[in-house]
Protein backbone atom coordinates (compact mmCIF):
# COMPACT_ATOMS: atom_id res chain seq x y z
CA UNK A 1 0.00 0.00 0.00
CA UNK A 2 1.78 3.58 -1.08
CA UNK A 3 1.01 6.57 1.24
CA UNK A 4 -1.69 7.81 -1.45
CA UNK A 5 -3.76 5.21 -0.38
CA UNK A 6 -3.42 5.50 3.09
CA UNK A 7 -4.23 8.93 3.13
CA UNK A 8 -7.62 7.69 1.01
CA UNK A 9 -8.24 5.00 3.87
CA UNK A 10 -7.66 7.40 6.65
CA UNK A 11 -9.69 10.17 5.16
CA UNK A 12 -12.55 7.59 4.59
CA UNK A 13 -12.35 6.39 8.32
CA UNK A 14 -12.09 9.79 9.53
CA UNK A 15 -15.33 10.42 7.52
CA UNK A 16 -17.25 7.66 8.33
CA UNK A 17 -16.24 7.30 11.77
CA UNK A 18 -15.84 10.56 12.65
CA UNK A 19 -18.30 12.75 10.87
CA UNK A 20 -15.49 14.49 10.58
CA UNK A 21 -12.67 15.19 7.32
CA UNK A 22 -9.05 14.26 7.67
CA UNK A 23 -7.28 17.82 6.56
CA UNK A 24 -3.38 16.56 7.00
CA UNK A 25 -0.68 14.31 5.99
CA UNK A 26 -0.66 10.66 7.10
CA UNK A 27 1.93 8.33 5.69
CA UNK A 28 3.76 5.60 6.28
CA UNK A 29 6.88 5.22 9.25
CA UNK A 30 8.61 1.87 8.71
CA UNK A 31 11.03 3.17 11.73
CA UNK A 32 8.37 2.74 14.21
CA UNK A 33 8.91 -0.14 16.02
CA UNK A 34 7.59 -0.67 19.59
CA UNK A 35 4.13 1.65 18.77
CA UNK A 36 1.31 1.28 15.30
CA UNK A 37 1.10 4.77 14.67
CA UNK A 38 1.70 8.42 16.26
CA UNK A 39 -0.02 11.93 15.65
CA UNK A 40 1.93 14.98 15.96
CA UNK A 41 0.29 17.92 17.58
CA UNK A 42 2.38 20.66 16.02
CA UNK A 43 1.84 19.23 12.51
CA UNK A 44 -1.30 17.40 12.68
CA UNK A 45 0.26 14.91 10.66
CA UNK A 46 0.05 10.93 11.59
CA UNK A 47 2.06 8.14 10.65
CA UNK A 48 1.57 4.11 10.80
CA UNK A 49 3.30 1.66 11.00
CA UNK A 50 3.65 0.01 7.92
CA UNK A 51 4.67 -3.37 9.76
CA UNK A 52 1.37 -3.81 11.41
CA UNK A 53 -0.43 -3.87 8.44
CA UNK A 54 1.76 -6.51 6.93
CA UNK A 55 1.33 -9.03 9.87
CA UNK A 56 -1.82 -8.15 11.14
CA UNK A 57 -4.05 -7.04 8.43
CA UNK A 58 -6.52 -4.29 7.36
CA UNK A 59 -8.76 -4.91 10.61
CA UNK A 60 -5.90 -4.11 12.99
CA UNK A 61 -4.63 -1.67 11.20
CA UNK A 62 -7.86 0.05 10.91
CA UNK A 63 -8.19 0.33 15.04
CA UNK A 64 -4.83 1.62 15.27
CA UNK A 65 -5.91 4.38 12.75
CA UNK A 66 -8.98 5.20 14.43
CA UNK A 67 -7.01 5.68 18.26
CA UNK A 68 -4.82 8.13 16.17
CA UNK A 69 -7.88 9.83 14.82
CA UNK A 70 -9.13 9.92 17.70
CA UNK A 71 -5.98 11.78 19.38
CA UNK A 72 -6.34 14.33 16.10
CA UNK A 73 -10.19 14.89 16.05
CA UNK A 74 -10.35 15.83 19.92
CA UNK A 75 -6.71 17.88 19.88
CA UNK A 76 -8.38 19.99 17.25
CA UNK A 77 -11.32 20.33 19.34
CA UNK A 78 -9.31 21.39 22.48
CA UNK A 79 -10.43 18.47 24.07
CA UNK A 80 -8.45 15.54 26.34
CA UNK A 81 -6.27 14.14 23.47
CA UNK A 82 -4.46 12.26 25.75
CA UNK A 83 -4.46 8.51 26.82
CA UNK A 84 -5.19 9.51 30.36
CA UNK A 85 -7.88 11.91 29.58
CA UNK A 86 -11.85 10.52 29.83
CA UNK A 87 -12.70 12.25 26.41
CA UNK A 88 -10.40 10.30 24.60
CA UNK A 89 -11.41 6.80 26.13
CA UNK A 90 -14.96 7.61 25.52
CA UNK A 91 -14.08 8.46 21.90
CA UNK A 92 -11.85 5.51 21.34
CA UNK A 93 -14.75 3.12 22.87
CA UNK A 94 -17.57 4.63 20.59
CA UNK A 95 -15.41 4.52 17.58
CA UNK A 96 -13.74 1.12 18.17
CA UNK A 97 -10.25 1.73 18.19
CA UNK A 98 -7.84 -0.59 19.59
CA UNK A 99 -6.10 0.76 23.26
CA UNK A 100 -3.03 -0.96 22.48
CA UNK A 101 -1.18 -2.65 19.29
CA UNK A 102 -0.26 -6.08 18.97
CA UNK A 103 3.20 -6.47 19.21
CA UNK A 104 5.46 -7.21 16.41
CA UNK A 105 7.56 -10.50 16.24
CA UNK A 106 11.44 -9.54 17.29
CA UNK A 107 10.26 -6.25 19.09
CA UNK A 108 12.92 -5.56 21.64
CA UNK A 109 11.99 -5.21 25.46
CA UNK A 110 12.97 -2.37 26.83
CA UNK A 111 15.15 -2.54 29.67
CA UNK A 112 13.77 -1.42 33.10
CA UNK A 113 15.83 1.76 34.27
CA UNK A 114 17.59 1.70 37.54
CA UNK A 115 16.70 4.44 40.35
CA UNK A 116 19.99 7.09 39.89
CA UNK A 117 18.85 9.54 42.46
CA UNK A 118 16.60 10.13 44.87
CA UNK A 119 15.06 12.80 46.49
CA UNK A 120 15.02 13.40 50.34
CA UNK A 121 13.22 15.62 52.72
CA UNK A 122 15.45 17.71 55.20
CA UNK A 123 12.20 17.55 57.53
CA UNK A 124 10.90 14.04 58.28
CA UNK A 125 13.91 12.10 55.61
CA UNK A 126 11.49 10.40 53.64
CA UNK A 127 12.94 9.54 50.11
CA UNK A 128 11.57 9.47 46.84
CA UNK A 129 13.69 7.43 44.23
CA UNK A 130 13.41 8.94 40.94
CA UNK A 131 15.17 7.59 37.61
CA UNK A 132 15.81 10.74 36.11
CA UNK A 133 17.32 14.05 37.88
CA UNK A 134 14.68 16.38 39.24
CA UNK A 135 15.12 19.87 40.32
CA UNK A 136 14.17 19.25 43.85
CA UNK A 137 13.49 23.42 44.06
CA UNK A 138 10.11 22.52 41.98
CA UNK A 139 8.91 20.31 44.40
CA UNK A 140 7.60 19.96 48.33
CA UNK A 141 7.38 16.72 50.88
CA UNK A 142 4.49 14.93 50.05
CA UNK A 143 3.92 14.10 53.89
CA UNK A 144 5.57 17.40 55.62
CA UNK A 145 5.63 20.03 52.51
CA UNK A 146 9.19 19.87 53.68
CA UNK A 147 12.24 21.27 51.54
CA UNK A 148 13.84 18.38 49.64
CA UNK A 149 17.49 17.91 48.28
CA UNK A 150 18.70 15.57 45.70
CA UNK A 151 21.22 12.84 46.17
CA UNK A 152 23.00 11.05 43.34
CA UNK A 153 22.91 6.90 44.13
CA UNK A 154 26.16 4.40 43.18
CA UNK A 155 25.08 2.66 40.03
CA UNK A 156 24.71 -0.93 42.09
CA UNK A 157 22.88 1.34 44.88
CA UNK A 158 19.81 1.78 43.16
CA UNK A 159 17.16 -1.01 43.28
CA UNK A 160 16.06 -2.14 39.50
CA UNK A 161 12.50 -1.74 39.05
Amino acid sequence: MSNEELQLWIEQVSLNSFGVPFRHTASFNSRLTTTGGRYFTKSHNIEINPQQLAMYGREETEKIIKHELCHYHLHLAKRGYMHRDADFKTLLARVGGSRYCQTLPGAKARKPQPYRYKLVCITCATEYLRKRRADPGRYRCGKCSGKLKLVTLTADAGPAT
